[in-house]
């Protein structure tokens, strides 16, 4: 009896558990981690050339250049508000194949934009690429919370919470797989050879969904979500009483859901500042292999997260979610105090190090939430909506970031004549209302958020 009891209690047993559960997890939900792993490498591998492309095949200047890649950014998290039901209505194999058939188009045509015409802003070639973005954008805009719906369709109570936590870990390590990938394809093909390479990855997604995630498959795998015959009733419900149920359901009518995703703003602008002020951080701030070699800090944070967020995940799975969204928020945004300390070696890691375990605790519980207390049919809705705030995120920090680098980290400027502390100290300030509002807010929160996931589930 007391060995049990200690079995119980065996903390690494607690830790290699949920492992194990996901281990035995229906085929269907590997069938995802696979191509969104694919997925995440096309993306990112895509998106970091993106500019550079803009540049030397389509004939932008930066700023213009820039602009294209802002579309793409927001126009996807956008696209998730306007297009993220498509799961709830088509379900998940045919929403995932249409996303990845408009990520196929997109790919090619962006590929084959600058031999089509000439070059230059609104030119040809400009047009065809814009065209390619426009397919990304749409199959992003599905993509994602198709996925998320269906690791809520796969999963249970035991694997939902490492079933989430992989998927987003396998997103972030597909952003670090294109510095392993592009690089030597680039050097050989140019960054066009790149992007066919990325076709062919995307062609290889459509094979690997119709292969794995057969019908029958899916509905085998359906073990967290309904019975089939309250599927089979869900389908034969007619337009109009599906609509009646969205317009009853819409999110945008809970109070308690829209202050949830709208007050992790402030610290969702660190994220943002990965790309729109770490590179020039590193490279102005610092001097010698730190200055030379920006980019392994910049995407320093995708592998660690890929690590972390399954060993996080395991170790708070039983952990209540609101409670975690308070202690990750805090974890994420206290470290950028650490960089109002001054730009050195050991403040950099350790921000980068304590910022993305701050990220593991929250950021897939987020996630995971959303689809849990999404009213039944109504997940793909729930997390396009629950991704608007990140556009809005996006779209502000954008707006300052560069005012605020060239006021405080200008370029040509000697490192001892830069205020970067000054500039980490307000943008601490910024990260640090998400965790302090969420603790004002836990009572009114609290007890709502558990009554409707139990009622969800």
């Amino acid at each position: 009896m007391e060995s049990t009891q200690l079995e119980k209690k065996n903390p690494l047993h607690e830790i290699i558990e949920p492992f194990i559960n996901l281990a035995k997890a229906p085929r269907a939900l590997w069938g995802i981690n696979l191509t969104y792993l694919i997925e995440g490498l096309t993306y990112f591998g895509v998106l970091g050339l993106l500019a550079i492309y803009f540049n030397n095949y389509i004939g932008l200047d930066d700023i213009k250049a820039g602009y294209m890649v802002g579309i793409q950014t927001w126009g996807i998290t956008l696209a998730m508000l306007f297009l993220g039901a498509t799961v709830d209505w088509v379900g998940v194999r045919k929403a995932i194949l249409i996303a990845l058939f408009s990520f196929l188009i997109g790919r090619i045509l962006l590929t084959l934009a600058p031999n089509t015409g000439p070059a230059g802003i609104w030119n040809t070639a400009h047009l065809v690429a814009m065209l390619g973005i426009l397919g990304i954008i749409i199959g992003l805009g599905i993509y994602q919370p198709a996925c998320y719906s269906a690791v809520r369709r796969f999963t249970n109570k035991k694997t939902a919470a490492m079933g989430f936590a992989m998927l987003y870990g396998l997103m972030n390590l597909g952003g670090f797989l294109p510095g392993l990938i592009s690089p030597p394809v680039r050097h050989a093909y140019g960054i066009l050879g790149v992007y066919w390479v990325y076709v062919v990855l995307t062609a290889l997604e459509i094979i690997l969904v119709a292969v794995i995630l057969t019908k029958k498959v899916i509905n085998s795998a359906s073990i967290n979500f309904q019975s089939q015959e309250a599927q089979k009733a869900s389908d034969e419900e007619s337009l109009k009483t599906k609509v009646k149920y969205y317009i009853k359901n819409i999110p945008l009518k809970d109070a308690r859901f829209m202050f949830f995703i709208f007050i992790l703003i402030p610290v969702q602008t660190l994220f943002a500042h990965n790309w729109l002020t770490l590179p020039q951080y590193f490279n102005r701030a610092f001097t010698g292999y730190v200055s030379n070699n920006f980019e392994f800090f910049v995407n320093f944070n995708p592998i660690l997260i890929f690590i972390l967020a399954p060993m996080v995940a395991a170790i708070t799975a039983k952990k209540d979610t609101y409670k975690m969204m308070i202690l990750g928020t805090l974890v994420m945004a206290a470290p950028t105090f650490i960089l109002a300390t001054g730009p050195t070696i050991f403040n950099a890691f350790a921000y980068l190090i304590i910022m993305t375990i701050g990220e593991a605790m929250w950021q897939p519980r987020f996630l995971q939430w959303i689809a849990e207390i999404a009213p039944k049919n109504m997940t793909g809705i729930y997390m396009g909506i629950g991704q608007f705030p990140w556009f809005l995120t996006k779209f502000i920090t954008s707006m300052y970031s560069g005012w605020f680098l060239t006021r405080f980290c200008p370029v040509n400027t000697p490192v001892n004549q830069l205020h970067t502390e000054t500039m980490w100290f307000i943008y601490g300030c910024i990260a640090i209302l998400s965790p302090l509002t969420l603790f004002l807010a836990k009572r009114w929160m609290g007890k709502d958020m558990e009554m409707r996931k139990q009622s969800a589930q």
